[in-house]
């Protein structure tokens, strides 16, 4: 009887062992297989929030599948106890275990209400976004141009919010007094500005920004960013460009970002300016005259004047030999790959096809050709046809 009794036992103990074993091996699965969520999730830590609350938030948005497991491995991962206050964006299908890592790593919220400073060729602009829940997209909300506007309540409200992002976006191609004018206009910064950086010293990127963090560490990070990006370009360049110094390079790469908005185009608007360097040429392109009558202050919002076209500048480079004295912007890393890593052509000549981009020629008879099929592309448009055209781009 003692022995049934305690095979019976043992038999009951084992089965229990597998069914424990299979509910181990099927909670690990949900943990760190991947999650039920379709669409990007916003997380939201509060400041002080338990594990336990944060595990039922998430079961209730549908981002994880199961709040015990969920918390269950947090705690064997040894984090429970780790969770950071701020807004987190969590991708569709993150794991449980991908979440854990998400909200007890820390650092800026990654999504949530986010304050942008845009700083672009043609305006700056400060805008305010925030995720569509159902959607994990981000949704406009509202923006200005603090050059001429007031910033609306909305941002200002946005901008004292604990958990909001604060970010700078830079446009490739602008210039570094537009930098610093977006810079002063963002109120939520401290520290003046005394002196414009360099031009061209500066890395078009995106920048995290901070509620009272300084203009000048933030120009720093941009001018330490641009510096390595163009130490890395020069460094594996190819023999034989008619560059003497990276600056020159610079001075190349912020010409090409400036003369086509086509970014498959760089190398080719490349190959046309070394050609001429090479061969003695003057480079003959209007975006250098323009910086000579702008200072790089603001964009000039008409045609050059053949007057302007036929002054004496350091920056007209129908009048001067070789490369201008400074960049004319600032390019970024692709166009400092194209300038240091140019098309293997025989082009001389290039101008606008009316699709955006450029048709490249290697004589002057065909530049000429496409001079005038671009005239009547102008015609048709209603643009005026008596504007300058360069030899050069």
């Amino acid at each position: 009887m003692w022995r049934n009794i305690a095979s019976n036992f043992l038999t009951l103990l084992i089965v229990l062992l597998i069914v424990a074993a299979a509910a181990v091996a099927w909670a690990k699965r949900e943990f760190t297989g991947p999650g039920p969520s379709a669409v990007a999730q916003c997380v939201q830590i509060a400041p002080g929030a338990s594990l336990n609350a944060v595990s039922n938030r998430l079961a209730e948005q549908g981002a994880i599948s199961n709040a015990y497991i969920f918390r269950a491995g947090a705690d064997m991962m040894g984090k429970a106890r780790d969770l950071k206050f701020g807004s987190f964006l969590v991708e569709p299908g993150t794991s449980m275990e991908g979440i854990v890592d998400t909200v007890t790593a820390g650092g800026p919220s990654t999504c949530g209400t986010e304050v942008v400073v845009r700083v672009g060729v043609r305006q700056n602009t400060i805008l305010l976004r925030d995720m569509n829940p159902e959607t994990g997209a981000y949704e406009e909300m509202a923006r200005f141009d603090p050059a001429i506007e007031e910033a609306p309540e909305e941002i200002s409200a946005a901008q004292e919010l604990a958990d909001v992002r604060l970010s700078l976006v830079m446009a490739e191609g602008v210039t570094s007094w537009q930098v610093v004018e977006a810079l002063q206009a963002a109120d939520f910064l401290v520290g003046e500005v005394d002196d414009i950086p360099t031009e061209g010293s500066l890395a078009p990127d995106t920048y995290q920004l901070s509620k009272g963090g300084n203009r000048n560490e933030i120009l720093a990070q941009m001018t330490a960013r641009q510096d390595e990006i163009l130490a890395e370009e020069w460094e594996a360049r190819p023999f034989g460009l008619p560059y003497e110094t990276p600056e020159e390079a610079l001075i190349m790469a912020s010409i090409v970002e400036k003369e086509t908005g086509v970014a498959g185009e760089r190398p080719q608007v490349a190959s046309v300016f070394v050609n001429r360097l090479r061969q003695g040429m003057r480079l003959q392109t209007d975006p250098t005259v323009i910086y000579g009558v702008t200072n790089g202050q603001g964009i000039l919002d008409r045609g050059l004047r053949r007057s302007e076209l036929d002054e004496d500048t350091p920056y007209n480079t129908y009048r001067i030999d070789g490369l201008p004295p400074t960049p004319i912007a600032n390019p970024g890393r692709a166009a400092i790959n194209a300038a240091l890593n140019p098309d293997e052509t025989d082009y001389l000549y290039f101008v606008a096809d009316g699709s955006g981009g450029h048709a490249f020629n290697r004589t002057l008879e065909e530049h000429n050709a496409a001079v005038a099929r671009w005239r009547e592309i102008e015609a048709q448009r209603g643009l005026p046809t008596d504007s300058p055209v360069q030899t050069g781009g």
